[in-house]
């Protein structure tokens, strides 16, 4: 599809992540994964959005996906993905994400897709079912027989009832760069088992950031 097809798009809504490294995960930090690779479950919930004429307001996307080495550098090896597409969408709506998604509608996606590189290992349109408690006490992913995670907010005996761990200005932000802040969490649960991946682990890291993008021509 040629970019003069490509519709004008806005997203705005809350990404996490529930990966093998351990707390906090490196790769935000823009540094090789703890154990060298790194394997873990993606989740984008719309909160508001549009592709042209097209609302996208709350659909989600999941991802799982692999990889050794340093994306950010440039260096890393063996990245692989398998994507699920909300499929509470009709036709149009389903289009419109796998356009946005899959980088060929331009902005932050598609950057952030030519630097991890993926095999896309399988897709599939699939139940996803998100939540996130009020502040961001607990947040959750569900593609029901496929892949979950469940995240408690990071905290500590120093840490002032109510408050959130956030890390401002991260150098690996895998939602792009002028985000808010992101939220540390710790999973209490992460289960995959689709498309070659699988794993069952709990207490490692996790993190979410709001984000917000436009496309094709802004990130």
């Amino acid at each position: 599809m040629t970019t003069s097809t490509i519709q004008n798009w806005h997203l705005k809504g809350v990404w996490f992540d529930a990966c093998k490294c351990a707390i906090p995960c490196p790769c935000s930090f823009a540094q090789p994964p703890t154990y060298g690779d790194c394997s873990g479950i993606l989740l984008w919930h719309v909160s508001e959005g549009n592709y042209g004429d097209t609302a996208l307001d709350g659909l989600n996307v999941t991802m799982l996906g692999s990889f050794t080495g340093n994306p950010w550098e440039g260096t890393h090896t063996d990245p692989y993905a398998a994507v699920f597409i909300d499929e509470r969408g009709d036709e149009d709506q389903r289009q419109a994400l796998q356009l946005i998604f899959g980088g060929e509608a331009g902005g932050w996606p598609a950057e952030f897709g030519a630097m991890f590189g993926p095999e896309i290992l399988g897709m599939e349109f699939s139940p996803i079912e998100a939540s996130f408690e009020e502040n961001f006490a607990r947040w959750s992913v569900r593609v029901p027989g496929r892949a979950e995670a469940e995240v408690e907010a990071l905290t500590g005996p120093t840490t002032s009832e109510g408050s959130l761990v956030e890390v401002h200005n991260l150098p690996g932000a895998e939602v792009g760069p002028g985000q808010p802040p992101a939220v540390w969490g710790k999973a209490v649960s992460d289960h995959a088992d689709a498309f070659g991946f699988q794993w069952d682990r709990s207490g490692y890291s996790s993190k979410l950031i709001p984000f917000e993008w436009s496309g094709p021509d802004a990130k």
